[in-house]
């Protein structure tokens, strides 16, 4: 039969007879296949229609038993529903009788699917359930009349000719679905021909328009005549072509039929409740799953659903209704598309409400083959994530930009409008002077000076007299008119030489000058000479000279015009220092990114001697290789060396890879692992052991090795960190622990964790710098009522602690008799409100004696009753205090520090450290960047960075020596800032003066003593020194924040001679500054600084370069060596000294390290 396929939209369609017309009606269809009768889809896949679109024709399924030459009108016998039976096409009688033809012979000849296979066409799958008589019939309901099919016998088929619809809503009892397979690749080719044809005859017809009728007419006729000749024999082409794939489906729907009926009687006889077909299940397939319904939970249920997922339900879930098949027995089934990225398809069975088949709570599952495996579909999963992630943080940008701009947007408005409100004002201020200026302007003075013309206006070129002899420039040579217009609006804009005039009856003198645009007034003095050249003035004793401008512009266009004026130059000005802000911010962002950078890198190289990676920046996704020396760690000499890894601090979904032999690497002792890095990896762990099964193992001192990830869809989780100190910078500082608590916390926080911190509420608290302090709540413990206040320090949120005994009420920090109660009373409250609240810390960090009590406290009360989530750190600060509270913390703490790595072995002997060395470890302090950043100091005169050092430290050192009243002279300066005290070495302090002095350098002390004794010693030395040094030592014995900012800027050299010094902080400021540290090797010192001739190598292996001056000794010749040596640098090589100043300020000495050495001791705590 012949139909015309409507290309203007897909349909699915839906074949039936009209009684009334007889003609092929076909109806779109959308959604998923219902189970019915005889039902074929297929997908016509042609140039110009859209792909993949289904169509369902419907068709009686016993026409083979009623093959009629005539049209039929009877119904089909039995309970099946009325057929749908399309009507052919009219053609002529000869090719009727060819339809009648090849319909009789259906049943004779059935091409093979390997005969339609060899064609070499496109295959599509369509399913189809068919009745008990496997071969549809095509039946006639009407004849048609002779006249029709002569005039429609040279019609040429069109793709345009739509399909009408009929709806049939019938539900079919014995339904199946089943695969087809259509050809359309000649339908497609046929068509195209056609469409040539036509468009060949309507070139001819319309190109022979132009021709000589009585030449060209048998031409045209027999072009014509090819062209219908062709027309016919391509529609009878098409015609085979669909008959041998209406044979082929037919052909294909019997055999599957079959075959799921076939199953359907085994899989019963053997009891199993479903089935699928194909049984082998394939990706990106199209599948039929069966229920036996009498032989599940539902045997009862009208209604059957399919609730299902893939892989693991983790892929593309699906809920189907199931519908009731033909098969034996009571079989429902539905399709279902299996996806591409399936290994598995998990699934249960319920009746839409609540009862299920769930296979005895195991689901249902049936593995896909030849598809991904359940590590490549991971693998996918996190490309999907990977690419979810990119989007979001794109759109993300894009929210933030837009609200960046808003912002932007609404600060610009108020920005414009506070300018044109500063113009209003300033304008007025203009107006009410100018008022002033007019009621004294005057058009000449007799017999001093006049104007000529008397009428004029602004731009005017006019010429001003002067009578030399009124005033006191009578005796002068030359005279001068130095003038302006509106009260000297513009400053300076007339200056002009005047020449003597003939004019009689005085000594006048004259100038031409131009008339300023827009004056109302002229303002003016007469000199003896030009401007900055000039001695003696007529000033009109000192009112100056006014006169009125005639001719002026109308007053209030005058003032509209300035005040817009004003308000441009206000714009200008403002922009241009929003824009110098902007540069700085940005330059800083910048400098602070490229730290942190170069910090990072140092950090993974830091043990490059014992291992790294290749790629140094191990990226998700990629394969990284491991290399290892041995011979620096436990391992020296073994055999062999296994590599055990895992990834996201032991945590990853994958577990432990298996143990990997490593081999050796080029040359020496270096042995490598290759490992493959997953794409959710933050972080990479690895242990080194001598044998597959264990042995000895090096595991980085219990901390195991850590290399961060980059790049990864999963994003390391935060810790939750507690500080509980009793001191904290800048609203409650004594030294060096207050600045820690701050700094570090910061430090910690910027890298996307959560840090609260817990202090005693002092009535000394500096509260100008807690930002929204608010009341919180109370709580009681030891019958003492706790008050709780909540604010932000540095960006720091703070719970203060009030207890309402007066334990914080004593106007000091430190210093009253019962400070060890006080404190311990703090540290139990901390811990009871920690439990109240409802806090779920990870980590608590104690410090020092002050709040050491922590620890005992919360192992032995907390740590089982509520907070058995925690671990505790302990930091020593200085051990010179509080021995007894600092032993009992490094016993119950579960890892310690102390504030660097030398002074960790300077009192690992100490018997309240020697027991715990196993959990012990120095860390570094650092500082903050913010507060000590030179290029944004607003205390210092000139803003510099390392580009600008030597500029910035030069006009700092000029501003110091006057302030303090030195010499301004370009000699060396050495700064002293620290508080006077036996640690800080106070008799190498005075040596390191005189010294400076005898080798005629500058000295400046900033500090002061908490012993009176030593106070009184330094006021007279300071006193001693006045007289003979006055100009090149100052002794400033206070202290004096401002000051000490301009003395670390100012200074060459800073001096840190302390006894010992558990980390300290001043080299490290100094450095940032530029100034160069002059220190005793001890403690901090020698981890920080490294002297410029001895410590080559060891500043070498911790990535850094020599910057400073040190000495051993404890005496005046020690101090003598090292600053003889750095005084002499300035003298004798100024161009070296000066790129040492530059080498210091490239170096990071900020929290950027520690903070991530401090958050792998908190891991290894946790661990």
């Amino acid at each position: 039969m012949e139909v015309g396929l409507g290309v203007q939209r897909p349909l699915c369609c839906r074949a039936m007879f009209n009684e009334r017309t007889g003609c092929l009606k076909i109806k779109p269809f959308v959604g998923s296949f219902l189970c019915s009768r005889t039902t074929l889809c297929t997908s016509w896949h042609s140039d110009g229609m859209a792909r993949g679109i289904s169509y369902r024709i419907y068709a009686s399924a016993d026409f083979s038993k009623r093959r009629q030459r005539r049209l039929s009108t009877s119904k089909p016998k039995g309970p099946s529903p009325k057929g749908l039976v399309p009507k052919t096409q009219v053609g002529t009688s000869s090719q009727k009788k060819e339809e009648e033809n090849n319909v009789e012979k259906e049943d004779l000849t059935v091409p093979t699917s390997g005969e339609y296979a060899g064609s070499g066409k496109k295959e599509l799958e369509s399913n189809f359930a068919i009745e008990e008589e496997p071969t549809p019939e095509v039946y006639w309901e009407e004849e048609v009349d002779e006249s029709e099919k002569e005039k429609k016998s040279d019609d040429v088929p069109s793709i345009s000719n739509e399909f009408t619809v009929a709806k049939n809503t019938r539900k079919l009892e014995n339904g199946n679905i089943v695969r087809v397979v259509e050809d359309v690749g000649v339908l497609q080719k046929e068509t195209s021909s056609v469409n040539k044809v036509e468009n060949l005859t309507k070139e001819v017809a319309s190109e022979g328009k132009h021709l000589d009728s009585t030449k060209n007419k048998s031409h045209l006729d027999s072009v014509k005549t090819d062209a219908t000749l062709m027309a016919k024999t391509l529609k009878s082409d098409k015609r085979t072509e669909d008959d041998s794939l209406r044979l082929k489906i037919e052909m294909e729907a019997k055999l599957r039929k079959q075959e799921i009926e076939r199953l359907a009687d085994q899989n019963f006889s053997k009891g199993n409740k479903i089935f699928v077909y194909p049984l082998v299940i394939k990706p990106d397939q199209d599948i039929e799953v069966f229920l036996n319904r009498s032989l599940s939970t539902l045997n009862n249920e009208p209604d059957v659903l399919i609730m299902g997922a893939f892989n693991d339900w983790r892929w593309k879930s699906f809920t189907v209704r199931l519908n009731k098949t033909h098969l034996n027995g009571d079989w429902w089934s539905c399709q279902l598309h299996v996806p591409k990225e399936a290994y598995k398809m998990d699934f249960v069975f319920f009746n839409g409400q609540n009862v299920y088949d769930n296979n005895d709570k195991k689901d249902f599952c049936i593995p896909v083959e030849g598809g991904m495996n359940i590590f490549s579909f991971e693998d996918f999963l996190l490309e999907e994530k990977r690419r979810e992630l990119e989007k979001i943080a794109e759109e993300q940008a894009e929210r933030e930009r837009q609200e960046e701009e808003r912002r932007r947007t609404e600060a610009e408005k108020a920005a414009t409008d506070a300018d044109r409100a500063q113009a209003k004002v300033e304008i007025e201020s203009r107006r009410a002077n100018l008022q002033i200026m007019l009621r004294k302007a005057v058009k000449s003075v007799d017999n001093v000076w006049f104007i000529e013309p008397s009428e004029f206006k602004s731009e005017d070129r006019v010429r001003l007299y002067y009578n030399k002899s009124s005033g006191p420039l009578a005796h002068s040579r030359e005279v001068w008119i130095h003038g302006g217009h509106n009260n000297w609006k513009d400053g300076l804009t007339i200056a002009e030489r005047l020449v003597s005039s003939e004019r009689k009856g005085g000594d006048w003198w004259y100038a031409d000058v131009t008339v300023p645009d827009r004056s109302f007034v002229l303002d003016w003095v007469f000199a003896d000479g030009p401007p900055q050249g000039a001695i003696v003035y007529d000033n009109n004793n000192r009112q100056d000279f006014h006169a009125i401008v005639p001719k002026c512009l109308p007053e209030e266009l005058y003032w509209i015009e300035e005040e817009h004026e004003i308000f441009r130059r206000l714009q200008q000005e403002r922009r241009l220092r929003e824009e110098a802000i902007r540069a700085k911010a940005e330059k800083t962002a910048r400098m602070k990114a490229e730290t942190k950078e170069k910090t990072l890198r140092r950090f993974l190289l830091s043990r490059k001697h014992i291992v790294c990676t290749e790629p140094l920046d191990v990226q998700a996704g990629s394969t990284v290789t491991v290399l290892y020396n041995p011979a620096n760690t436990v391992l020296n000499g073994k055999p062999e060396v296994w590599f055990r890894c895992s990834f996201n601090r032991w945590t990853h979904r994958l577990g432990p890879l298996p143990p990997q032999k490593m081999l050796p690497s080029d040359g020496g002792s270096v042995v490598k692992a290759t490992v493959k890095v997953p794409l959710d990896a933050y972080m990479m762990d690895f242990v080194f052991s001598e044998e597959e099964n264990g042995g000895i193992f090096d595991n980085n001192y219990g901390m195991d090795y850590h290399i961060p990830v980059f790049g990864g869809i999963v994003k390391e989780p935060p810790m939750h960190i507690v500080h509980i100190a009793v001191e904290m910078a800048p609203i409650a500082k004594v030294g060096g622990l207050g600045d820690v608590v701050t700094s570090l916390s910061r430090a910690v926080q910027d890298l996307k964790h959560n840090v609260d911190i817990i202090l005693p509420k002092y009535d000394c608290l500096k509260l100008s710098h807690v930002k929204d302090l608010q009341y919180r709540r109370s709580y009681p413990w030891g019958g003492i009522e706790i008050k709780v206040w909540h604010g932000k320090v540095e960006g720091l949120p703070v719970y203060f602690l009030e207890p309402q005994n007066g334990f914080f009420w004593k106007g000091c920090i430190y210093g009253c008799g019962n400070d060890a109660e006080r404190f311990g009373f703090f540290c139990h409250a901390a811990l009871e409100y920690l439990q109240q609240d409802g806090f779920h810390p990870d980590i608590i960090h104690c410090h020092d004696w002050s709040s050491a009590p922590v620890a005992s406290l919360f192992k032995d009360h907390y740590m089982h009753y509520g907070l058995s989530k925690a671990r505790v750190v302990f930091t020593i600060h200085n051990l010179e205090f509080g021995a007894h509270f600092i032993g009992k913390a490094m016993a119950y703490s579960d890892k310690a520090t102390t504030v660097s790595h030398t002074y960790s072995k300077e009192i690992a002997g100490n018997s309240a450290v020697a027991p715990h060395l196993h959990k012990f470890h120095g860390i570094l302090n650092g500082i903050d960047p913010d507060i000590w950043d030179p290029f944004n100091d607003k205390i210092i005169p000139v803003s510099y960075t390392s580009e600008n050092v030597i500029e910035g430290k030069r006009a700092a050192k000029e501003v110091l020596q006057r302030r303090l009243g030195l010499k301004v002279f370009d000699h060396p300066l050495v700064g002293i800032i620290t508080r006077l005290t036996h640690q800080k070495g106070i008799h190498l302090i005075k040596h390191a003066i005189w010294q400076t002095l005898e080798r005629n350098g500058q000295v400046v002390l900033l500090g002061s003593a908490p012993d009176p004794r030593i106070q009184n010693d330094f006021v007279n030395l300071a006193n001693q020194l006045h007289s003979p040094h006055w100009d090149r030592a100052r002794l400033c014995l206070t202290y004096d924040e401002p000051l000490s900012h301009l003395i670390y800027a100012g200074a060459d050299f800073i001096l840190v001679p302390s006894i010992f010094e558990p980390c300290g902080l001043t080299q490290l400021v100094a450095m940032r500054y530029g100034s160069i540290p002059v220190v005793r090797k001890t403690g901090g010192l020698h981890d920080t600084v490294f002297d410029v001739d001895h410590d080559k190598e060891r500043a070498q292996a911790q990535g850094l370069e020599p910057n400073g001056f040190s000495f051993e000794g404890a005496d005046g010749g020690g101090v003598d060596y090292a600053l003889n040596r750095a005084i002499s640098a300035w003298y004798d090589g100024r161009d070296w000294f000066n790129s040492l100043c530059k080498r210091v300020m490239e170096q990071d000495w900020s929290w950027n390290r520690p903070a991530l050495d401090y958050l792998e001791l908190y891991h290894a705590a946790r661990k």
